[in-house]
């Protein structure tokens, strides 16, 4: 498993270079997963994508490079202290670096020779396929993919420049046919689990990191017949989506925490008035404005409560690219069967990075696509939205289509819809809403166990630590003498109980990992459960955790300390806390 990073500042193609290395790596029949850093500017700063792949899955990052390639000094400044012992760097020939392991290359001269002085990124991914013994004709097809004609006779120029300069190939990667792969990242994925789970309808306001779902739909709004709106704000696109779904489309709106802020009265809506809903909440750290393009699980105790009084919700933490699919296709399903509002919670580590897996199954979710509105029979004079049933869920007829009246309201009503201020029909009322989490109980998800049954450390966490906590318990387990496992919720909310129930009893220490300073998870389950976890792993400074930093915190953990490390010396310590 090879791991490298491509640095520079924004404006310098690290974007598209990195883009256009994954798909020739997964041309190649490599297994990809990449991440992206890149600061809220347009211009300057520091910028960098990781890209880690090989023969085997892999679903998360590590810290040490293989390689680095750095289109600045600041760069190779910022990184050169993650470097392995046996590595590469390069870097043009006008950059003051010194490092033994060193390649200069006259970059900024070769691509005024190509025709275009921006295709220095091009440059770098033919230096990439010579040290990595893949053949130059595997990129030309992915080049004339992803460049338009005024730009790509420069780019492949550039790219053969590339691949001439470097001397040797230095590490074997072997080159095999991808057999029914795909490299997506988090929010294209979630978009497809939405259209298979029968969207008909998403509005939004661009907010990182949530905006690639608009970008998707938007582009696929006609192939697939969807509606999308970008709204004029957060509180427009909730209440677009709002009425789409009372009219009998599937709807949803994406945002990230700021947004979802604006949007919490008209979720407290959806939940009395019943409409179905799914939003995406793509989080990164606050408060505020806070870290627009970073990464953070902060949001999980605010989507729980947003919004005035009580009411059913159901909160649904996307652990992996596959399960973004799976998830946000069931989502639509829950919405629509419980007649209530479904949060999926993802994050900018998620969102953006890229990962190579199977093909995703569509026959998985068909059960998901059809529609539960409009088929009800009898009587349209008797007709009541919000009649009592005994696990709560009212008739629920598409306006226009039935010669009934389908009443919706803000305000407390009886069975007809009908505004009341009586408090024994709002007894009865409140009871019908919430009796649906009695229901919804039977369609829970028990959190996923990954590890050794003789464990001693019971790790748990949710949503996109799940790649690295699974990676993490291998090392540990084949090196440490220890053993450990994990519960990785996808559900979170009502929080599944059973498999934490049954195991917790069983750990010397429970251990909750998550990227927010106050342990949210661990909160919770204390509160669903009075189970205690008695060590925190904690990352909160806007970058994710990876295996490394798990492993930091499993050592210090342990009470036992072995010989074996692997993690070197100079990796030790992240910007976050074990407690």
């Amino acid at each position: 498993m090879y791991n490298i990073l491509i640095a520079g500042a924004a404006g310098d193609g690290i974007e598209t270079a990195a883009g256009v290395f994954e798909k020739i790596l997964l041309r190649s029949g490599s297994y990809v997963f990449s991440m992206r850093d890149f600061m809220s500017r347009v211009r300057g700063g520091h910028n960098f994508a990781l890209i880690r792949f090989g023969e085997n899955p892999v679903y998360a990052h590590r810290d040490q490079l293989d390689g680095l390639i750095v289109l600045n000094k600041e760069s190779y400044d910022l990184h050169k202290k993650e470097l392995k012992k046996n590595c590469f760097v390069i870097a043009d020939s006008s950059l003051e670096i010194d490092n033994k392991h060193l390649m200069k290359f006259d970059m900024s001269n070769m691509a005024k020779e190509s025709g275009n002085k921006k295709t220095i990124g091009s440059i770098c991914i033919g230096i990439l396929l010579k040290l990595f013994g893949i053949p130059i004709d595997k990129a030309k097809d992915v080049f004339k993919e992803m460049m338009g004609s005024g730009i790509l006779d420069a780019n492949l120029k550039a790219l053969k420049m590339g691949h001439d300069a470097a001397k040797c190939s230095i590490f074997y990667l072997p080159v095999k046919p991808p057999k029914n792969k795909i490299l997506i990242n988090g929010n294209d994925s979630m978009a497809l689990g939405a259209l298979a789970g029968g969207i008909r309808f998403y509005s939004a306001y661009p907010m990182s990191p949530s905006t690639g779902l608009l970008n998707f739909f938007t582009a696929q709004s006609e192939s697939f017949r969807i509606g999308v709106e970008q709204a004029e704000d957060e509180i427009a696109a909730i209440n677009m989506a709002l009425g789409a779904s009372y009219a009998g489309a599937r709807a949803m709106t994406g945002t990230s925490g700021g947004g979802f802020s604006l949007m919490v009265e008209a979720l407290g809506f959806s939940g009395i008035a019943e409409i179905p809903l799914v939003l995406a909440d793509i989080q990164r750290p606050g408060p505020a404005t806070g870290l627009p393009t970073r990464t953070e699980q902060s949001d999980l105790h605010f989507v729980i409560s947003a919004a005035q009084g009580e009411f059913p919700r159901m909160v649904i933490a996307v652990r992996d690219h596959a399960d973004a699919f799976y998830q946000t296709a069931r989502a639509f399903y829950l919405a629509e069967k419980y007649q209530i509002p479904v949060i999926l919670l993802s994050d900018q580590y998620l969102a953006d990075s890229s990962v190579t897996m199977p093909e995703l199954n569509h026959e998985k979710v068909m059960q998901y696509g059809h529609p539960l509105r409009g088929l009800e029979k009898g009587d349209d004079a008797s007709y009541m939205r919000y009649k009592l049933t005994r696990g709560g869920i009212s008739p629920f007829r598409i306006p226009g289509k039935t010669k009934s009246l389908v009443r919706i309201d803000s305000d407390e009503h009886d069975e007809q819809g009908v505004i009341t201020e009586s408090a024994a029909v709002r007894n009865t009322m409140q009871h019908k809403r919430m009796s649906k989490l009695l229901s919804l109980k039977k369609d829970l998800v028990e959190p996923e166990f990954y590890g050794d049954e003789l464990f001693d450390i019971l790790a748990v966490g949710f949503g996109s630590t799940s790649g690295a906590i699974k990676e993490a318990i291998n090392i540990w387990n084949e090196t440490s003498g220890e053993k450990a496992a994990a519960l990785l919720f996808g559900d979170v909310y009502p929080l599944p109980t059973k498999k934490l129930l049954k195991y917790a009893k069983d750990a010397k220490c429970i251990v909750n990992i998550e990227q927010n300073y106050t342990g949210q998870l661990a909160r919770l389950i204390r509160q669903e459960t009075l189970i205690s976890c008695g060590k925190s792993i904690l990352k909160y400074d806007g970058r994710q955790l990876s295996v490394d930093d798990i492993l930091r915190g499993f050592k210090k953990i342990s009470p036992v300390l072995t010989e074996k490390s692997t993690t070197p010396p100079q990796a030790a310590g992240y910007a976050g806390s074990v407690r």
